[in-house]
């Protein structure tokens, strides 16, 4: 729904740049509502209300930039008036302005009510407690709604409000000086599958009753769609148009070469899943695309400036890390095509080797190589599962390990905005204390 009170504070700013010398002005305000609920020690903690509000002014005086940021109540004419003192600091550079036009979006999701939460949180503790009375849960259940408004000098009006569920379960078991944690959780537009977050923990808990000797050397390992997302942050990394115009992605000069295994199909898709998005940050309508097919790399994405840079036009990838940051290229949704089989049929068909569901530490950089703790994995041996590996390390080569994938499961889901599927790879050392 249009919100009549963030579009007349949007104009007035506007209006007040114009009127102070500003040739271009854009304006960029975000606000969100929650009500999380939160569990600790098994039982509901606290019931809290997050709501904030932010708006950024960007404008252009002499084609110099000026970009200031106020939360909460604004007063246009101070807001204005830093915004043109902070360009008179600053060097020249090209506007960067969507057209005009005016999309207004109904909103994306459904309310779900804090009660509601608190009845899916308190059922899905019962549920582990009553197989595994000893653990302790913690869990946080939440609707958050939050708008994002975007005008322009140009006369663009963009403005959409998504409601996105979230939720974060958490099982703690000690042991003696054994200590376990797992922890997992899942974000929707309409409705939380908590049934399946369930399972999944209980069937974890069952793996680790037994702790047992992590083999080593290089042999095959499994990343469930949680430890997943190690692997595609580096690929989304190197397809950045802006890592591309700084030559510091290793597929900068390689479009349309063969980069990854041929099992691999990557695309981005903004029209599906919890992080759902019609326009990027720059008010460029946001679009589907193919990154990589059949192991081809086949496009990068990038925002208006680096499109620009690239001779190409922005693929609606313009996103700001914060409100007092510019739009620099992002993705909306990062999909990999998944394969066939569950994660039992996976294990299954390995001899030898690790599943990795927790990782502790930094990931990799753009450069692939990586050295991670296994805050969370077990062994695998003649196709099962023997029992949880503790003290122990993988290390290797995202690029390398991504060209020896032995197989891709068909048991996708999302884990931000990633949607994933369970992989096998080889190519990684498995080291163990």
């Amino acid at each position: 729904m249009k919100d009549s009170r963030i579009t007349k504070l949007g104009e007035q700013l506007l209006e007040l740049a114009t009127k102070s010398g500003a040739e271009y002005a854009e304006v960029y305000q975000s606000s969100s509502l929650s009500k999380p609920a939160i569990f600790e020690a098994n039982r509901l903690k606290q019931l809290e209300v997050a709501q904030s509000e932010g708006t950024a002014l960007r404008l252009w005086r002499n084609n110099c930039p000026g970009l200031a940021v106020a939360y909460g109540q604004v007063d246009p004419q101070a807001l204005v008036e830093k915004a043109i003192a902070l360009s008179q600091l600053n060097p020249p550079e090209t506007p960067e302005l969507a057209s005009p036009k005016t999309a207004v979006y109904p909103d994306f999701g459904t309310n779900v009510e804090v009660e509601e939460l608190i009845k899916i949180g308190k059922i899905a503790i019962a549920r582990i407690r009553e197989l595994y009375p000893e653990v302790l849960c913690s869990a946080e259940f939440e609707c958050e709604a939050e708008t994002t408004c975007l005008l322009n000098s140009q006369g663009l009006h963009c403005q959409y409000t998504d409601l996105t569920l979230s939720s974060y379960l958490g099982v703690e078991w000690v042991r003696g000086d054994d200590f376990l944690g797992i922890y997992d959780g899942q974000e929707a537009r309409n409705e939380l599958k908590i049934d399946q977050i369930v399972k999944d923990i209980l069937q974890k808990l069952t793996w680790a009753i037994t702790n047992t000797e992590s083999p080593k050397g290089k042999l095959p390992v499994l990343f469930t769609p949680k430890a997943a997302t190690l692997l595609w942050s580096v690929i989304g990394e190197a397809t950045n148009g802006k890592r591309v115009v700084e030559a510091s992605s290793p597929w900068s000069e390689i479009l349309a070469s063969q980069v990854v295994s041929e099992c691999l199909s990557i695309s981005q898709q903004p029209d599906i899943g919890p992080y759902s998005c019609p326009f990027d940050d720059e008010g460029t309508l946001t679009q589907s695309f193919t990154l990589i097919e059949k192991g081809k790399l086949k496009q990068f994405y990038s925002d208006r400036a680096t499109g620009r840079a690239l001779g190409m036009n922005s693929t609606g990838n313009g996103f700001r890390p914060g409100l007092g940051r510019y739009p620099t290229p992002d993705l909306v949704n990062f999909l990999i095509e998944p394969g066939q089989g569950s994660l039992p049929d996976l294990i299954a068909n390995i001899d030898e080797g690790i599943v990795i569901d927790q990782i502790l530490g930094g990931g990799a950089d753009i450069s692939g190589d990586f050295s991670v703790n296994i805050d969370l994995g077990y062994r695998i041996k003649n196709g099962e599962i023997v029992g949880r590996v503790k003290d122990t390390m993988v290390a290797g080569n995202v690029y390398t390990a991504l060209k020896q994938v032995i197989a891709l499961g068909g048991d996708a889901t999302w884990n931000g905005s990633s949607y994933t599927p369970s992989i096998v790879v080889n190519g990684l050392s498995v080291v163990s204390s």
